[in-house]
């Protein structure tokens, strides 16, 4: 099985001394983000074919990629760069930073290890279309060579991301919206144009129906990609998480309203309030990320 690490959360940035330790014990419990019930998810070695990481911030994490490397375990990192302002993205680290970090990672494990996301792309006052077309552009020519591909997606306003971004926006002071899809699908072509001249293959993540010129469809959970990683195919199958995704079958071991990096935008945070609540709730010896919340 695949493990993700994780869509749910930031686990690298803020969970890594949980992760080394549920790894050495070789399972995590997990709960229905539905129905909050556990269950068991194996990590031994035998029973663990990768890793797909997600994060903006992976530093933390660097000694549970050179053990598993040395394990021969393949493991791809989904590292996340957009270089919006901070009334978007409140507590991300620097771009610089965040830029030298994935050339390091991919000098040390190869570029295959990384794949590079800038995800999603949001229209707002602070980043109309030119900033997209200058930041990606920029972008692409510090990573080219580091990295081979390159995630988009059109920000999806969902009702928790409506609120956060309007209540951002009166605080800030800045304007938003949510462009027709043909609008979208232009802007994303012209970044999928920028990307691949600069050696990367763009890719899109589960919207279909904005595909086209050097856009293609992306795998984000990459059987391929860690099978080429690991020098052997993979056991795997297509199992995706919503309409349109590619991916190959997973399991998470993030929860949900626990990533405290503060983007407006994301589908994953209810309030960010409540997810650096769940930080300092946080035990690292627990097996599970999250400890129940008590009742009442």
């Amino acid at each position: 099985m695949i493990i993700s690490a994780s869509y749910r959360t930031d686990i690298p940035a803020f969970y890594s001394a949980w992760l080394k330790a549920r790894i050495e014990a070789g399972y995590a419990l997990v709960p229905n983000p539905y129905s909050g019930k556990p269950s068991r998810v194996g990590l031994r070695p035998e029973e663990v074919d990768g890793y797909v990481f997600w994060t903006r911030n992976a530093r933390p994490a660097r000694a549970i990629f050179e053990a598993l490397a040395a394990d021969r375990m393949p493991f791809v990192v989904q590292y996340t760069v957009t270089g919006y302002p901070s009334s978007l993205e409140q507590s991300v680290p620097p771009v610089e930073a965040t830029i030298a970090d994935i050339v390091s990672l991919s000098e040390q494990f190869g570029p295959r290890a990384v794949v590079w996301r800038y995800d999603p792309v949001f229209w707002s006052s602070l980043t109309p279309p030119d900033f997209h077309r200058e930041n990606v552009a920029r972008l692409a020519r510090q990573l080219s060579g580091s990295v081979d591909e390159v995630t988009f997606s059109a920000a999806h306003i969902y009702r928790k991301t409506r609120r956060n971004t309007e209540e951002s926006a009166r605080k800030s002071g800045f304007e938003w919206r949510d462009p027709e899809p043909e609008e979208k699908a232009a802007l994303l072509q012209e970044l999928a144009a920028i990307s691949a001249e600069a050696g990367l293959r763009p890719t899109l993540c589960s919207q279909p129906d904005l595909l086209g010129g050097d856009l293609s469809p992306a795998r984000c959970i990459d059987a391929d990609r860690l099978a080429d990683i690991a020098g052997h195919p993979l056991e795997s199958r297509q199992k995706g998480n919503r309409p349109g995704c590619l991916c190959a079958e997973s399991r998470d071991i993030g929860s949900y309203d626990s990533c405290p990096h503060g983007c407006v935008y994301c589908y994953a945070v209810e309030r960010r309030e409540r997810a650096k609540t769940a930080l300092k709730r946080h035990d690292p010896a627990g097996e599970m990320l999250l400890p129940p919340e008590p009742a009442g």
